[in-house]
């Protein structure tokens, strides 16, 4: 893995801000994201709908995913959805047929498997080709107990491998639903945005090797690059 340290979260923010908008106006044609909650994507996304980048971002090619969300109503605060929204989709000339939230209606088990019909709908086939990634982007944060989007320690979802979305209702006190390794491993780009000193031991565990929490077991099929500010990697 690929590791850059920034400062901090400020310039982690501008920096994959940068880094992705280079991304973008390096291809042709669509160009699929996957998104992650939290403060520190929160930054990212508002900065990519600031005056800074709003106008250089090529937006009305770019399709919008996440890759995890909380079985809550897009209007909820707690919604990854409705964070991005506030942050960057209603800031930004972004075509409303480019947004693809998680389903918040029916089941849970409903929701996850309509999810994959859209993520499978938008790659044009049931099986993922590791040829062809199904995302040029997937941002992804780290929790302090080693997970990643919604891949929870010890849940029956790590190890799921024909099912590209997965409903998980342990671990959290609140439904989850997530993408699962196969989906998340089909990108031209993975990158982890990790700030913080609590994320320090758990960055330092992974770095180390050999561990088996859920952020290690990310293997892309392409680029895998850690984003850090200097107090997650442990040098403020």
């Amino acid at each position: 893995m690929r590791i850059e340290t920034l400062d901090d979260p400020a310039a982690l923010a501008r920096h994959v801000a940068e880094w992705m908008t280079a991304a973008a106006l390096a291809t042709e044609g669509a160009f699929r994201v996957s998104l992650s909650g939290g403060s520190t994507p929160r930054a990212l996304y508002g900065l990519l709908a600031s005056d800074a980048f709003v106008r250089r971002f090529p937006w009305q090619r770019v399709s919008w995913y996440w890759g995890d969300e909380r079985f809550v109503p897009h209007d909820h605060p707690d919604s990854n959805y409705r964070m991005t929204r506030e942050a960057m989709l209603s800031k930004a000339p972004v075509p409303p047929a480019n947004v693809h939230p998680v389903p918040a209606d029916g089941t849970p088990d409903e929701a996850a498997l309509r999810y994959e019909r859209t993520l499978q709908a938008a790659y044009g086939a049931a099986t993922l080709d590791s040829s062809r990634p199904l995302f040029d982007i997937t941002l992804l944060g780290l929790g302090p107990d080693g997970h990643t989007a919604s891949l929870l320690p010890d849940e029956p979802v790590l190890g799921e491998r024909k099912r590209w979305v997965a409903a998980v209702s342990h671990g959290r006190p609140e439904v989850r639903i997530t993408m699962t390794y196969p989906v998340i491993e089909s990108s031209r780009h993975v990158a982890f945005l990790v700030a913080g000193q609590e994320k320090a031991a758990m960055l330092e565990t992974i770095r180390a090797g050999g561990s088996q929490v859920p952020a290690a077991r990310v293997k892309p099929v392409g680029e895998l690059v850690w984003f850090v500010d200097r107090a997650a990697a442990g040098e403020g």
